[in-house]
């Protein structure tokens, strides 16, 4: 009976053969996987290395031909055409050196907004796809900085970083080849005071990647805090809790600053070194040459030229440290992308699916069971049935499962085990434009994004017309009420729809539903007190938006339960009890103990 299946090949699976999650990975794996997402880095990166490198050999022309302008220029007096025509050639290369330059940073530039647009829409789409048991687990600031703040820290990296890290691989490679060539003996002390630069980046890198990972996750943290203080603004003033709200935020506020200037610090250690060492070699460079250079058969000319060449081998050297920050930052935020992107799915959309039928659908449970993550079981083998058409009242106490269960019907999550089927398909089956068209889910709090009534309604269905927009307000009688708003359909909702009450909100959310025309509407009453001409009217526009339709509704008035064809009782996550209203508080059973405590309100 239970959907669920066992592969034994996951059972039998050693811990070694399986991914190595995002934080545990080397910053080279980071890289690589980063890379094997962003397409668009990778594409036309081979001509970028090539005009790199014709920049890097562009460059490489200037000390060649000051070598040759001081060891031939000036002999047997000045030759001004052999010096001003090596000038012009000169420039002409740095010219073409430059013009190179640009394009590959141009390109780069291009090919890094393109990826990290393609990322951010990769981690929007993959957090609508986690289920409701992922998305309780983690904060929603954390998951909104995953999509802001750390593809932002990717920018600096992939417009300069990278590009700089290419230039100053091939720069290094083909100095050291060309200063070989000029003077060995010059290269060797170099090379040598360049050797312990080296020696101590790579004891640093440890430590440096560990301060910016930390500060991704504290900027996450942050953000979590603020978003929160924002959103709870005015529970937060009614409460009195802004001393406490305030300690919060800025202890985030204070801890994210801690790590950044821990990062910064670390990095500042090895800032100052680079510049240090390039000054040494270029004055043993100076010194040597001086007083080695004739008894080595070194000209004026050629020491000349070695200092330049020295130069544009250090100077990548000096400039590592940024560059280094750069790319740590880059990993840093990488690794918090990847651990995005790689939380699992649990919800698995079929290909193609199966469409449901038109009309009101029918539902079925059978032992149907669910937890959040590794928590304990909040539906426990529900088994019911709903008939075509059937107006079902779900109720029971808080934590009861019944929100879980109108959750799972909207496949908003699978069942840990059990089936769930709507128009006799299983809804793992169904195919999501399907679905997503015949069950429409009404929130208790009837969310709204912050555009006009007309539009908030018109996203009820695809390709919705203004004329269709109208009539769903009129077959559900409130075309009254939305033209007494101040720009009647026009009216702009504000953000999550604040700009109208609790109840105003749900009369919208119930026209958008009816816009789409679903088979199985769920729906969660909303539990603030209204005004009565607005609880009519939500009464009025729930009877209609009902009829000819499935309608489940998780009940929290009692008028709603009594006139349900069939209400199911939950309690500790069971159906312990289903029946019509009379029969159930006759029985004298859990159902009978809701609806006196029920009219001890309504009478109270």
């Amino acid at each position: 009976m239970s959907a669920t299946t066992i592969d034994p090949t996951q059972v039998d699976a050693r811990e070694d053969d399986l991914p190595i999650p995002a934080h545990l990975r080397s910053a080279w794996s980071v890289l690589f996987e980063g890379l094997r997402l962003s397409p668009e880095l990778r594409k036309g990166l081979g001509f970028t290395i090539a005009i790199s490198l014709g920049a890097v050999i562009g460059n490489l022309a200037t000390p060649i031909l000051i070598q040759q302008i001081f060891d031939h220029g000036f002999r047997g007096g000045f030759r001004a055409t052999f010096v001003f025509g090596l000038c012009a050639v000169a420039f002409g290369v740095v010219f073409l050196a430059f013009i190179a330059a640009r394009a590959a940073a141009r390109r780069l530039v291009r090919a890094s907004e393109e990826a990290l647009m393609g990322l951010r829409v990769q981690g929007f789409e993959h957090i609508h796809r986690l289920s409701i048991a992922t998305q309780s687990r983690e904060r929603r600031g954390v998951l909104v900085a995953r999509v802001t703040a750390d593809v932002d820290t990717l920018a600096e990296f992939t417009e300069e970083g990278a590009i700089s890290w290419i230039w100053a691989i091939v720069q290094i490679v083909v100095v050291f080849v060309i200063m070989l060539l000029f003077s060995w003996q010059l290269t060797i002390p170099v090379v040598l005071l360049v050797l312990p630069l080296l020696l101590v980046m790579g004891k640093l890198q440890a430590s440096m990647s560990a301060a910016y990972d930390a500060v991704r996750v504290r900027v996450g943290e942050m953000l979590s805090e603020v978003s929160e203080s924002v959103m709870g603004a005015d529970v937060v003033r009614a409460y009195g809790l802004e001393e406490r709200v305030d300690m919060r935020v800025k202890r985030s506020i204070h801890e994210r600053y801690r790590a950044h200037v821990l990062a910064h610090l670390r990095t500042a250690t090895m800032w100052p070194m680079g510049t240090v060492f390039w000054g040494l070699a270029y004055a043993v460079v100076i010194v040597v040459g001086a007083m080695f250079g004739p008894e080595w058969g070194l000209t004026f000319g050629t020491v000349s030229a070695f200092l330049f060449l020295a130069d544009m081998f250090l100077h990548p050297f000096t400039d590592l440290p940024e560059i280094y920050a750069q790319t740590q930052t880059a990993i840093a935020g990488w690794r918090k992308i990847l651990a995005l992107l790689e939380m699992p799915v649990d919800v698995r959309e079929p290909s193609p699916g199966v469409a449901l039928r038109g009309g009101a659908l029918d539902v079925k449970a059978e032992d149907v069971s669910y937890r959040y993550g590794d928590g304990p079981l909040v539906l426990r083998d529900v088994s019911v049935e709903v008939q075509p058409g059937a107006h079902v009242a779900v109720v029971g106490e808080t934590g009861s499962g019944k929100t879980t269960f109108c959750k799972l019907l909207a496949r908003l999550a699978d069942p840990v085990s059990g089936r769930l089927e709507v128009g006799g398909v299983d809804l793992r089956d169904v195919a999501r434009a399907s679905r997503q068209n015949a069950i429409r889910m009404v929130p208790q709090d009837g969310f709204l994004f912050d555009i006009t009534v007309r539009e908030n309604v018109r996203a009820g269905r695809e390709g919705a017309s203004d004329r269709d927009v109208d009539a769903a307000f009129d077959e559900l009688g409130l075309r009254d009420w939305v033209e007494s708003l101040s720009k009647g359909l026009q009216t702009r909702v504000g953000e999550r729809g604040e700009a109208l009450s609790v109840g105003e909100r749900q009369l919208v959310s119930l026209v958008r539903a009816q816009i789409g025309n679903p088979g199985l509407l769920i729906l969660d009453e909303a539990t603030s007190a209204v005004d009565p001409a607005t609880e009519h009217r939500i009464s009025e526009a729930l009877r209609r938006v009902s009829a000819g339709r499935t309608t489940i509704t998780i009940a929290h008035r009692l008028s709603t339960a009594e006139g349900a064809d069939e209400i199911f009782v939950f309690d500790a996550g069971r159906v312990v009890e289903r029946g019509r209203h009379a029969e159930l508080v006759d029985a004298g059973g859990t159902y009978a103990g809701l609806y006196r405590s029920w009219l001890g309100n309504v009478r109270a």
